[in-house]
């Protein structure tokens, strides 16, 4: 279905009918490097004691102990990282306009960070400090799943004071990790500029622990400032307290798009009383990192190009079968290339 002419379909009300163009992306989100490592068993987990597929924080000295345990038996791989960068930095390789708030150090690994931000298409609108760069260990088990140990560093230092309207003007889109609800100062500083300029806001939920810890406030900005919302069921059901199409006909009534990611057996998609059960794309899933955030880098790029969602579901769910196939989030040139041209528009 990705390579038939489809006209334009929008959310149903004035505000967006007005809109004539919209194809640029603005991210905010933590400014992180992930450290990815493959382990043959979930013994690493037990060791600290996170639950599989959560996100976890911890402190510079746990951080400091888990990659010691990491270089001794694991290899890894060093990548920019960060859930919102990584969708945005998906849909600068996909060709759309975009850029990133964030706050790294004045280090190598915030250098490192800055790179690869350019290299993959997207205007890094970074607030350097004195203090290291955040950094996530990921821990990939062999059912492919992943477990994040997230030092935030210098990222849990972006605060509402670092964010300004001109960072914002010029955008159609902004896009929300929901790892900053945490930060209810911030978090509101930013919708209420989006809002302002008139922006298309859209969150993604980002773990269930963070959700079950945050839910009221996460069920207030839904209601006030959120146009979409991407989930998965851990997620949807820890919000909900419903079962994945339950929980999408609950985040429908409250936002203008819902979608509830249901692992490999696709995704549900929801606009109004349109309903679309998303097929997954055949992969050979070796590591789920990043699985969530490509899915939105090709949700929102079909919404940046004016496609009806159920085309934007497909195009999410062929982002999201690549990136399961590889190590991280980081896709090749040519994988990216072969996503482009299956897309087609």
């Amino acid at each position: 279905m990705l390579n038939h002419f489809i006209l334009f379909t929008n959310f149903g009300d004035n505000f967006l009918q007005q809109k004539q163009k919209m194809n640029k992306i603005l991210g905010i989100g933590n400014a992180l490097v992930d450290i990815l490592a493959i382990f043959k068993n979930d013994m690493m987990l037990q060791k600290y004691n996170l639950p599989k597929g959560s996100m976890t924080h911890v402190d510079e000295a746990t951080t400091n102990k888990i990659f010691d345990d990491i270089k001794r038996q694991s290899k890894y791989n060093i990548v920019a990282g960060g859930s919102a960068a990584n969708t945005v930095n998906g849909l600068g390789k996909l060709g759309i306009k975009t850029a990133f708030i964030g706050k790294t150090g004045k280090d190598e690994l915030g250098n490192f960070f800055i790179d690869d931000m350019k290299k993959n298409g997207t205007e890094p609108k970074l607030i350097t400090v004195e203090k290291t760069t955040g950094n996530c260990k990921v821990l990939i088990t062999p059912d492919g799943e992943r477990t994040m140990c997230t030092y935030l560093g210098a990222a849990i230092d972006l605060c509402e004071e670092d964010l300004c309207d001109k960072q914002f003007e010029g955008y159609d889109y902004l896009h929300i990790e929901g790892y900053l609800v945490q930060n209810h100062g911030l978090m509101r500083r930013a919708l209420d500029i989006a809002k302002q300029h008139r922006i298309i806001i859209s969150l993604d939920m980002s773990s269930f622990n963070v959700v079950a810890e945050n839910k009221k406030f996460m069920t207030e900005i839904l209601h006030k400032y959120v146009d979409i919302i991407f989930a998965n069921e851990e997620e949807a059901k820890v919000f909900t307290g419903r079962e994945s199409k339950e929980a999408l006909d609950m985040l429908a009534e409250i936002c203008k798009i819902a979608i509830v990611k249901i692992g490999s057996a696709g995704s549900y998609v929801k606009q109004g009383n349109e309903f679309y059960k998303i097929q997954p794309v055949q992969a050979k899933a070796i590591d789920a990192t990043g699985a969530g955030d490509l899915y939105a880098s090709g949700f929102l790029y079909g919404m940046a190009k004016k496609l009806p969602i159920e085309i934007c579901g497909e195009i999410g769910s062929l982002c999201a079968g690549n990136v399961v196939e590889v190590v991280g989030t980081k896709l090749s040139d040519e994988r990216w290339n072969n996503i482009k041209k299956s897309i087609n528009y």
